[in-house]
């Protein structure tokens, strides 16, 4: 996979997390103590960052490959 098709790909996931970070601040569950381990909002962020993080460091080893290149 090219690095601009990562990018795209981590541009659109911190597009949805944006979405789900703002909604998040409205909901009455987000407003309880224990709400975020009860939301689902909170866990598909999780999930989210996970997969922003595995796509940038597929863009860094493919960065440093093209440099040894």
């Amino acid at each position: 996979m090219s690095i601009d098709k990562l990018e795209e790909e981590v541009e659109v996931l911190q597009d949805e997390m944006e979405a789900l970070e703002e909604n998040c601040d409205t909901l009455d569950l987000c407003k309880e103590e224990d709400g975020c381990s009860r939301c689902d909002a909170f866990r598909k962020m999780e999930e989210i960052n996970a997969k922003i993080e595995e796509l940038e460091e597929k863009i860094e080893e493919l960065i440093s490959a093209e440099e040894e290149e």
